[in-house]
């Protein structure tokens, strides 16, 4: 018999033991449910208090960064009061007892952390017509015009060499404020790292081949297109795009519910400062459509957004470049998760065919520069 305890990789936390741990921690009262309700990257399970609140917790997966969560959870508070006022909403986070925004628990694998937010509201728009993806293009516009006031004025430039310690750089002009004796702006966000070549195209990379092997039959090509998608990155940036704060993972279904002409929007674990070319690709690369749909609903979804704010000739021409980045980026994400959800059956060289045919089928990268 063996005297040691085998390792986990991904638990499930059984929901009443999570109850009983985290019922306590917060200023909700007794907690009627906490039941287990979908397996995604994290955990989430959904909850109900005897008073009617109605909640979803999420445990984190034990590999997601506690300085990343830290600035989601922030970033929620944050957009509370710039969203004030507009028919956009994001679902924030409660905080413990204690004023913190998030609670440890040791699991198996390790520390997790997990976070219950305010459910939100609504139901899922499948945006299956124009009017739906206008709607949507005004929301997605007054969420990227709120994340502006909140880091007004960034660029990439910005976020070259800074250590992951510091916070978010400063708004223009808020040492003049300072030192004149005004009242002091609201502290930085903590530090988050743009996207950019690193994280979109090098490490998906390197994920992909650790899991297919460095000697597949496909590695060459592989390695040979993240190079072109960098390069026709690295051209697109050039052209002088609209950088800001992105939401991460927009492509506006399991993201965001609607009531009525509002939408709130969730699951905000991607956010960063990035292209807004690359957070609105999310949108024109979502599946629940058909494919000659695609072109007339990014239109519609653009005349909304450009109702709110603008998104130029080159932000526009660069998303079809940001669409094969995520695409990229998915394969990575896959073969990362594969081993901790579905297990690598489903993950085998069918999956490999599929991605590799999808990239070939694009028409030559020299093309979007």
């Amino acid at each position: 018999m063996n005297p040691h305890p085998l390792a986990a990789a991904r638990s499930t936390l059984q929901a009443e033991d999570l109850r009983r741990h985290l019922e306590p921690l917060y200023p909700l009262g007794a907690w009627s449910e906490c039941r287990y309700w979908l397996r995604g990257l994290n955990d989430t399970y959904r909850i109900r208090t005897q008073d009617g609140g109605a909640y979803m917790l999420r445990v984190y997966r034990v590999e997601a960064r506690e300085d990343e969560i830290v600035f989601e959870l922030n970033l929620l508070e944050r957009l509370q009061a710039e969203l004030a006022g507009t028919s956009t909403s994001a679902a924030p986070a409660v905080r413990l007892l204690d004023g913190r925004l998030y609670a440890a628990l040791q699991a198996p694998e390790g520390t997790r952390f997990a976070a219950l937010f305010l459910e939100a509201q609504g139901e899922e728009d499948p945006l299956q017509d124009p009017a739906a993806c206008r709607a949507f293009g005004r929301s997605a516009a007054e969420l990227h015009a709120a994340a502006d006031r909140l880091m007004p004025g960034i660029a990439a430039a910005d976020f070259a060499a800074v250590p992951a310690s510091a916070a978010m750089p400063a708004p223009p002009g808020r040492a003049s404020r300072e030192e004149s004796g005004a009242a002091p702006a609201a502290s930085p966000l903590p530090f988050r790292a743009a996207v950019g070549a690193e994280a979109l195209l090098r490490q998906p990379l390197q994920v992909i081949l650790a899991f297919i092997g460095e000697d597949h039959a496909e590695a060459a090509f592989l390695r040979r297109y993240a190079q072109e998608l960098e390069a026709a990155m690295e051209y697109a940036a050039s052209t002088g795009l609209d950088f800001g704060l992105c939401h991460g993972d927009m492509h506006g279904n399991n993201n965001a519910v609607r009531s009525g002409e509002q939408f709130t929007h969730f699951d905000f674990e991607f956010a960063a400062p990035g292209w807004r070319a690359w957070d609105l690709a999310q949108v024109k690369n979502r599946k629940r459509q058909q494919h000659e749909q695609i072109e007339p609903l990014w239109q519609a979804f653009m005349e909304g957004y450009r109702s709110v704010r603008p998104f130029y000739a080159a932000d526009e021409a660069a998303v079809d470049v940001f669409r094969r980045v995520r695409r990229f980026w998915t394969m990575g994400l896959d073969a990362q998760m594969a081993p901790l959800m579905e297990g690598a059956l489903d993950f085998g060289e069918d999956w490999i065919a599929d991605f590799v045919r999808e990239f070939r089928s694009h028409a030559s990268i020299e093309t979007l520069r």
